[in-house]
């Protein structure tokens, strides 16, 4: 996520963070109202903090975060066709798809909406320079337009063109990635009511997934089963396919395929679900297929491992801690588990894997940042346990919110009672 540090600022009002009132919200258009006009308030305090004048957007995400219109978000994670004006103080612009202006016509927290400049040579060829011009005088506009005294710029995710024609023209840049993820690393309790809900969803996905789990089918066939579940209650896309079986557990992050599941195999999952209301669900399980009776020894000593991992490092967590004290104290991985360890133990989760990500003690001079944990952030925890010469690996995660004074798991899927089991 880039070296940020300390940025997660005041926790939002309204209520304390213990005790899981946003369990029982009403899920209607005023939270999310309200959740919309906290997001881009929580933007602008950062951008303040940071002292910029405004920012411009690209990444499909972080213009849903900060006015709350959706449009094409994998398309748009690729092409940067769409982007949204933010000014510290001054007017909200989106520049939208062409023929897409319609989708932003009730969208309470823009000023304006344009269609996009065509700055992707793919879009306009020759005639882009041309185009990328016309980008910068109507930024320089806007900025004529805002209540401001300078010309510092943030920006995200833009056409390299683009980058240079803005500093050409004189505005001092900055990238916007470290205000827009210091934002978004305090929820509010509308948010997760929102957040909790498409855990619910990923969970009831999970079920259904797992139930359906039997020896002859495939690793694709399996994640499929959950993704159906996934979409057709309000989830939205899949970032990842990190579902696989039997020797292709380990080491992790090989994605599923076609492979044939087979009796007495592990099955691990990370769900990775972009789910309803934009908001990521980011927790993992292992399962054992049946059909060759117990699972062996070795399978239930690395499950459990995990499950140790896991749970010790849930544990530790809490509010006012630096994120390099929880490195220091973090479950101590063994000796023959560490080179294919997971990438680090703990990251922030909201509309997608989010700051601050908190690096194993291990990697710590060559990825490590400080920073502190604080009540609002929602962190999934992780936990991988696969030996270097060993056939399979176990993968574990939870999500939790971070509370005045401890944690509350937004995930609760439990563990395999068969894999625990002594």
């Amino acid at each position: 996520m880039g070296n940020i540090v300390s940025l997660a600022g005041s926790v939002p009002t309204g209520g304390p963070y213990a005790g899981g009132s946003f369990r029982h919200a009403t899920l209607d258009a005023a939270l999310l109202s309200r959740v919309e006009r906290y997001r881009l308030q929580r933007l602008r305090q950062q951008m303040k903090h940071h002292q910029l004048d405004a920012v411009i957007l690209f990444d499909p995400i972080n213009i849903r975060y900060a006015c709350g219109v959706r449009n094409m978000q994998v398309y748009s994670q690729r092409n940067p066709a769409r982007y949204l004006y933010v000014a510290a103080d001054g007017p909200v612009v989106l520049f939208e798809f062409s023929a897409c202006l319609h989708l932003a016509a009730n969208a309470e927290l823009l000023d304006e909406v344009h269609p996009a400049r065509a700055v992707m040579p793919q879009y306009s060829g020759p005639r882009c320079a041309a185009h990328t011009q016309a980008f910068v005088d109507d930024i320089r506009s806007l900025f004529e337009r805002s209540h401001t005294q300078g010309q510092r710029l943030g920006i995200e995710s833009a056409p390299t063109g683009a980058i240079e024609a803005l500093g050409q023209a004189g505005f001092q840049l900055t990238d916007a990635a470290t205000v827009v993820e210091g934002a978004k690393s305090i929820k509010s309790l509308d948010e997760l009511a929102l957040i909790h809900r498409s855990v619910t969803l990923t969970e009831a996905a999970m079920t259904r997934m797992e139930a359906a789990i039997r020896p002859g089918m495939n690793e694709n066939e399996l994640w499929s089963i959950f993704n159906q579940h996934v979409l057709a209650t309000g989830g939205e896309y899949a970032e990842t396919r990190l579902l696989t079986s039997g020797a292709r557990t380990n080491p992790w992050f090989q994605e599923c395929s076609d492979k044939v599941i087979a009796p007495g195999e592990l099955v691990a999952f990370d769900t990775d679900i972009v789910g309803c209301f934009g908001y990521y669900t980011d927790f993992s399980r292992t399962f054992h297929v049946s059909g060759a009776g117990a699972p062996s020894a070795e399978q239930k000593a690395l499950y459990r491992m995990a499950a140790d991992q896991l749970e010790r490092n849930i544990a530790l967590l809490r509010p006012g801690m630096s994120f390099r004290d929880y490195s220091q104290q973090a479950w101590p991985i063994p000796d023959g588990y560490r080179e294919n360890r997971y990438l680090d133990i703990v990251h922030g989760c909201g509309m997608t894997g989010e700051w601050p990500l908190i690096a194993h003690d291990m990697d710590w001079d060559d990825v490590g940042y400080d920073g502190t944990i604080e009540p609002g952030m929602t962190l999934c925890v992780e936990a991988y346990i696969g030996h270097r010469d060993g056939t399979e690996g176990v993968k574990l995660e939870e999500q939790v919110l971070i509370t005045e004074d401890g944690i509350e798991r937004l995930s609760t899927y439990g563990y395999s009672d068969i894999l625990m089991e002594e």
